[in-house]
């Protein structure tokens, strides 16, 4: 088992910067695939960002790429999601998911592992 914890979340203004960290406890997830998702009400939760189990293969979703970031400390079994000049739309709760693959994955249904969330709230 992986247990993934998510923090970071928050309220801040359009233009503005979060940073989210997911700490996994448990078994490591090395060797796996990590993700960030999103989800808002009556959506589905879509890939944001996504990274290999080296950490040197990245996917972003359009809306992400030139403002998210995606990166992954093995030795600390974090990954983290930079978010820079946030907008409203980027609203939503907000998932780290370890996969079963090594290479980063766009269904969640290809991820075995997912953390509680955490609501990123971006006003105008």
């Amino acid at each position: 088992q992986v247990q993934l914890v998510e923090s970071g979340g928050g309220s801040v203004q359009a233009g503005d910067s979060l940073r989210l960290s997911c700490a996994a406890s448990g078994r490591t997830f090395g060797g796996r695939a990590l993700g960030w998702f999103r989800q808002t009400p009556g959506k589905e939760r879509e890939l944001v960002a996504g990274i290999d189990w080296i950490g040197t293969r990245t996917q972003y979703a359009d809306s992400a790429k030139g403002r998210f970031t995606i990166s992954r400390d093995n030795a600390k079994n974090t990954v983290y999601l930079q978010m820079n000049i946030l907008k409203p739309e980027d609203t939503a709760i907000y998932y780290c998911a370890a996969s079963d693959f090594g290479t980063p994955q766009a269904s969640p249904q290809l991820y075995g592992y997912w953390g509680q969330g955490t609501q990123v709230t971006v006003s105008s």
